[in-house]
């Protein structure tokens, strides 16, 4: 699984959960929070981009996701811990 396929989920789900944001060209860059997601917006993408990947990050670990490179990369280190 590539950090673009992660990507790809994580941005999905954000247009999922915020149809608003999908007249936004979403990067790396952006957090949820910049998106106009809320607490309990951010928990559903990430449930929803964790169960699609079938992968599941400890949310001692989510903490440290302050933007979506971020996110991505934690994501990332457990589908390649799991492949």
């Amino acid at each position: 699984m590539t950090e673009e396929e992660i990507f790809s989920v994580i941005r999905a789900q954000i247009v999922d959960v915020l149809p608003e944001a999908a007249d936004i060209e979403i990067t790396l860059d952006h957090s949820m929070r910049d998106l106009g997601a809320n607490s309990i917006d951010r928990m559903d993408v990430v449930i929803a981009a964790q169960d699609e990947l079938g992968i599941k990050v400890p949310n001692a670990e989510l903490t440290r996701a302050h933007d979506l490179r971020s996110l991505v990369a934690v994501f990332l280190a457990h589908a390649s811990a799991h492949a």
